[in-house]
């Protein structure tokens, strides 16, 4: 009889082991979910986020093509690398969150590189900081939006702003035709 007792609570034990390592693997997943999970809001973020830095690559080195001024060359090869940069972190934590990966700007953004392709010389460089610049402000707020929600994605944004601050100030200072920080 206390062999079978024996047994018995021995399969009782690993039945409760059992049942614990299950309730701990589905609590674990039920806190780990939300963060690997994307809601449309996280994805129209990104989205929007990786065809700016796809635009932003495309207009830094059309700057550096066209630019009459020495600021605008520079100005370009900064945002070729910052958002180069910035691009493939994006495209990393977007595939990571399961989420959908553009492959080139949006339309608005494309007509804006034809329009400023097809400009020369100070009428480029007057165009370019001004693009630049509007683009900079809808940005930053677009990220610290972002940055103060509660999402997986509010690191990545919050970590992103003060470059796309640095990118406003040197277009302003373009734009104003005064010399500043390039």
């Amino acid at each position: 009889m206390s062999k079978m007792t024996g047994a018995h609570r021995a399969r009782t034990i690993q039945a409760l082991t059992a049942a614990c390592a299950v309730t701990l693997i589905m609590a674990g997943s039920a806190v780990a979910a939300p963060k690997g999970q994307s809601t449309a809001k996280d994805q129209l973020f990104m989205t929007e986020a990786i065809e700016g830095d796809l635009s932003e690559v495309s207009m830094g080195k059309l700057a550096q093509q066209k630019g009459q001024s020495d600021q605008v060359k520079q100005f370009g090869q900064a945002l070729q690398q910052d958002h180069g940069d910035h691009l493939q972190k994006a495209e990393q934590l977007a595939s990571q969150n399961g989420m959908k990966v553009p492959s080139e700007p949006s339309k608005k953004q494309l007509a804006i590189y034809n329009r400023l392709d097809g400009l020369q010389g100070e009428r480029f460089d007057k165009a370019f900081a001004k693009a630049m610049v509007t683009d900079h402000e809808k940005d930053i707020a677009v990220y610290k939006k972002q940055a103060a929600a509660k999402s997986p994605l509010s690191d990545f944004a919050q970590q992103t702003v003060p470059v796309l601050q640095k990118h406003l100030e040197m277009a302003k200072s373009l734009a104003s035709g005064k010399p500043g920080r390039t």
